[in-house]
């Protein structure tokens, strides 16, 4: 951490001191852990319990945490432009405030219509404080130094899981599943409202001018090929990646592994994560852009397809599960840098938004598709195939996703010259 504060001066463009709240990045790896494991995965380990006690079917209480991150993915359009404005502060407060208080209206509800409402507002606030601020945010104030400053974040939030779902089975063994998200309500307002609201007070950095950017304005590159078959690779991905998350301890209890012993594989995937952003940098220095992201979705279809395959033992399944949190880790990483990989800084929360909408909508179509076709297709080994090849077919698409060369103007007329592609190209 220590060479993230030894850069030059530079309060125009966020690379230097004066400009970046000290107390941003510690903060940041709280609350993303924090969030991470309340808002996103306790729910796998708790839905279980919410079928058993309330009755309501698997396909209902999935459908509500999928419309979640419907919510999430639309909102996160606005927010990316707020936050490219105003900077994070306000967002991720009050995404803070809405979570604690969306976890209650889940926990209280009586009945499912009750609990969709929770839900939905669960999904304003998983726009407004999951990576994509916290993203934005270390972007533009650490610039150019943001891969170190990304990597740290999401090196204490792929830890997420790897607290939260090993303590929410805890809870669950002494509470029931309202009680439970009751106490992480609280765990969640405790932690997250006071940081986001006192470190991430800094002075919100000028972008650099949009005549840097490469393609220049932000409609354009959006309009461009690259721009859409990028964000088609990562819907493909994410639909697989997210599903195989919701769908794993299904999976696992189907193979015999109790609640716990499923939480834990769960969790333990998320050190994986963690192992996996250690060597992003690395891989990112030595591995081309384009080459990089069909390379890590690929690893994430044959990560998948093992689990299709593999029976056991337990031992097996955990390290599968560390395994494909590995290449998790990874794919964060390649979605955060994808826009400043290819068109610079100038309009990071816009596009990144952009980017990220549709992915994040077929993240939320996963569990709910994942619960759904189970049972057609013969069980969750052969839907994990599916979710395999599915990962493949994005690799396929991500094999024309080249940065465009300097000068070089693709089909919609975006210019490939500026500073992002001379970044990919360092990459």
């Amino acid at each position: 951490m220590t060479g993230l504060h030894a850069l030059t001066d530079g309060a125009a463009t966020g690379t230097g001191d004066r400009s970046r709240p000290r107390a941003a990045l510690p903060a940041l790896c709280a609350t993303q852990i924090t969030s991470w494991g309340i808002v996103y995965y306790a729910f796998p380990v708790l839905n279980p319990e919410i079928t058993s006690q309330t009755g309501w079917s698997a396909g209902t209480t999935t459908a509500a945490f999928s419309l979640a991150l419907v919510v999430s993915a639309l909102a996160g359009i606005r927010v990316g432009r707020v936050l490219d404005r105003r900077g994070p502060r306000l967002v991720m407060t009050a995404g803070s405030v809405l979570g604690a208080l969306s976890l209650v209206i889940v926990a209280a509800a009586p009945r499912p219509g009750v609990f969709f409402a929770g839900w939905m507002l669960a999904g304003l606030a998983m726009a407004s404080t999951f990576y994509q601020p916290a993203f934005a945010a270390l972007t533009r104030w650490w610039a150019p130094d943001h891969i170190r400053a990304l990597t740290i974040v999401t090196l204490a939030g792929g830890l997420a899981s790897t607290v939260f779902a090993p303590l929410t089975a805890l809870l669950t063994d002494h509470f029931s599943w309202r009680t439970t998200y009751l106490l992480l309500a609280a765990v969640l307002a405790a932690v997250t409202i006071p940081a986001h609201a006192l470190a991430l007070r800094g002075p919100w950095p000028r972008a650099p001018r949009p005549s840097t950017s490469p393609g220049g304005s932000a409609a354009a590159v959006a309009r461009s090929r690259t721009f859409r078959l990028l964000a088609a690779a990562l819907t493909l991905s994410s639909f697989a990646m997210y599903a195989v998350v919701v769908a794993l301890v299904p999976l696992l209890l189907d193979r015999g592994c109790s609640t716990t012993q499923a939480a834990w594989a769960l969790g333990l995937g998320g050190a994986g994560q963690t192992l996996g952003r250690t060597l992003y940098a690395t891989l990112a220095r030595r591995v081309g852009t384009t080459a990089r992201t069909v390379t890590l979705l690929t690893l994430g279809g044959v990560t998948t397809a093992a689990f299709a395959i593999v029976p056991g033992p337990y031992a097996l399944l955990v390290a599968l599960s560390i395994a494909a949190g590995t290449v998790r880790g990874n794919l964060t990483l390649l979605q955060a840098t994808a826009v400043t990989d290819r068109w610079g800084t100038s309009h990071y929360g816009r596009l990144s938004g952009l980017l990220t909408a549709p992915a994040t909508a077929a993240a939320a179509l996963a569990p709910f598709a994942g619960a759904a076709l189970a049972a057609p297709f013969g069980g969750y080994p052969h839907l994990f195939a599916s979710l395999a090849l599915v990962s493949v077919l994005a690799a396929l698409v991500a094999t024309a996703t080249t940065p465009p060369r300097p000068g070089h103007r693709d089909r919609s007329g975006a210019d490939g010259d500026g500073p992002g592609t001379t970044l990919a190209a360092g990459l």
